[in-house]
């Protein structure tokens, strides 16, 4: 059975604004979620032109999230199922994304279409949807300021920002109280399709389900990083933004390259000895606050000495 359902994310930023969170928010993400063995590789990343979109940025990643597969899905395929290729297509204000590789899941499909609208997410059909399709996609509204929390929330989320409690302190935008969508200016709403496709008899359904949840698990986590960090983002651009990306997957690549041909004891000795390199200087133990206050930590290497040293406050 084919999953479609539609999840509006309403924001606190203007459709211009949006941009450039959603660009700044991606690559810290994704930094965030990188590690030796896991992360978000980038295989391809280019302007593009088509007869569908017009112009826009093409991406090609690859996801390795391993160790965010349910313990049930592991009975079925092993772990590495979810190192997943996307595509995604950026024609800011639509876009499409896909996963057309999934090694262990031919036949299994997910897409993510997204329309932004200035509006307060009471559009009804953005995405041009056919009677018959309007008659299966179920609606939810997303309330970024919400509390509430499922399994997938804590797979997914490490935001604990109160946005009830939150207030930008460049633009002043916020907290966001109890019916702040009807009140907020600037205001858009991010309309985002999700079409789910598993037909594997006997888990499919379930399979469904679960990346149902996953995906309503990070539009909430990721809007509310785009709002909680505005302060961050707010004045940059997009291009700016796509610079640091290209850093940062250039340091990723490097990074996996050298966990994969190294093995433990190497990582650790190479750690040891660029730390014996750097110029950081001893452990230095501070006699009282005063010594710290006028910053004499360099000259007070005397107190190095391997004896005991009573403190004063």
């Amino acid at each position: 059975m084919v999953l479609m359902k539609e999840f509006r994310i309403v924001m606190p930023v203007s459709l211009e604004e949006y941009q450039v969170a959603q660009t700044y928010m991606v690559m810290k993400m994704q930094k965030q979620n990188t590690t030796s063995t896991e992360g978000v590789e980038i295989v391809e990343s280019r302007p593009f032109e088509d007869d569908v979109f017009g112009k826009g940025h093409y991406s090609s990643k690859i996801y390795r999230l391993q160790s965010k597969a349910p313990g049930w899905l592991t009975t079925f395929a092993p772990a590495e199922a979810l190192i997943m290729q996307e595509e995604a297509w950026n024609a800011y204000p639509r876009c499409k994304t896909g996963f057309p590789s999934c090694p262990y899941f031919t036949k299994f499909q997910l897409t993510v279409e997204t329309v932004h609208r200035a509006d307060k997410g009471d559009s009804d059909n953005v995405h041009g949807l056919s009677k018959a399709q309007l008659a299966t996609r179920d609606v939810e509204i997303v309330d970024i300021a919400s509390s509430a929390r499922d399994y997938w929330s804590y797979i997914v989320g490490t935001n604990n920002t109160d946005l009830s409690q939150f207030t930008s302190a460049k633009t002043g935008r916020g907290p966001l109280l109890e019916g702040w969508q009807d009140k907020s200016d600037p205001v858009m709403t991010a309309y985002k399709l999700v079409t789910i496709d598993a037909p594997y008899w006997g888990f499919g359904n379930k399979l469904e389900q679960a990346l149902l949840l996953g995906e309503r698990a990070l539009f909430l986590e990721s809007h509310r990083n785009c709002f909680s960090w505005i302060d961050e983002w707010f004045g940059m651009t997009v291009e700016q933004i796509h610079e640091s990306e290209r850093h940062r997957n250039s340091e990723y690549k490097s990074m996996l390259t050298y966990f994969q041909t190294n093995d433990t004891s190497s990582v650790l000795n190479d750690c040891y000895s660029m730390l014996q390199t750097q110029e950081l200087g001893r452990p230095i133990l501070v006699k009282s606050l005063e010594d710290f206050d006028q910053r004499l930590l360099p000259e007070s290497e005397e107190i190095y000495s391997g004896q005991r040293t009573q403190l004063s406050a």
